[in-house]
């Protein structure tokens, strides 16, 4: 069962897409009623479609900053100053806020708060979207315990978390928050090679889908690493061996290293 987060907080929801969606309902289902949540979201359309979905009332930046205890800022990363600009002359003493946005550091919020806010740098990833999230947490200087125990709570209701130092941010986000990319990128790549030897398409999305799920779960409940499972479907000059040896003259973790890296070097130009 999830976790159930406080209920006494009144929380405000910059931006509503798919994530903030995600992460609206998370709240929700784990017993936030709806009178003490609030959004804002250019989109008259879609102010009217979540205002109806989940029973919140819209607000505005000015009506929500002087009255909400937490923030979640939920935007690109390009429309971090102009909210920041739009909250600060009024934000309320002593309210959290969360930023939700790649690459934006801590401090660059908390510049632009011009003011002792707590801050905290969540990287989410697309799981969250079905429950199964899993999401980096990083905490700025003033964020209390208590604060930091709503936080803890709130992504519990999202799936599961890790808190890293921030420096780490940007190598945790290229793992985490890229790696459903890498995954769906292998499924593709592996539902063509199925096509390629002669298996209709739905079939070969069926076994690989399949094949995925049921070895994640695998590992994800028997405790023992990916190495010892690996092994335990090689045999020696089998099969599985002459797949894996192709991988293997192709410097797969070389390449998988490198895809990484790549990525978090992205995350740092961002910021």
């Amino acid at each position: 069962m999830k976790q159930e987060v406080s209920k006494q907080l009144s929380v405000g929801f910059i931006g509503v897409g798919n994530m903030g969606e995600a992460l609206l309902h998370a709240l929700l289902q784990a017993g936030t009623p709806p009178a003490a949540l609030s959004f804002a979201v250019r989109r008259s359309e879609r102010s009217t479609e979540i205002s109806a979905r989940y029973g919140i009332t819209p607000a505005t930046l000015a009506e929500m900053a002087p009255n909400c205890d937490v923030l979640l800022i939920i935007v690109k990363p390009q429309d971090l100053d102009p909210v920041l600009a739009a909250i600060r002359p009024t934000l309320k003493a002593g309210s959290l806020v969360i930023s939700f946005l790649a690459g934006k550091k801590i401090a660059t919020i908390e510049a632009g708060l011009g003011s002792n806010h707590p801050v905290v740098r969540i990287m989410p990833n697309t799981p969250t979207l079905v429950g199964a999230g899993m999401s980096i947490i990083s905490y700025g200087q003033t964020v209390s315990d208590l604060d930091k125990e709503y936080v803890r709570r709130f992504m519990t209701a999202c799936g599961t978390y890790v808190e890293l130092e921030e420096s780490l941010q940007d190598a945790a986000a290229a793992t985490s928050g890229s790696g459903p990319a890498y995954f769906y990128a292998f499924t593709e790549a592996m539902i063509a090679g199925a096509i390629e030897m002669g298996i209709d398409e739905k079939i070969a999305a069926d076994l690989v889908v399949a094949t995925f799920v049921g070895a994640a779960k695998l590992l994800n409940e028997t405790g023992k690493s990916p190495s010892t499972l690996r092994e335990n479907v090689t045999s020696p000059k089998g099969m599985t061996y002459e797949g894996l040896k192709i991988f293997e003259q192709s410097d797969l973790t070389g390449l998988v290293a490198s895809a990484m890296a790549s990525a978090a070097n992205r995350s740092r130009e961002l910021s």
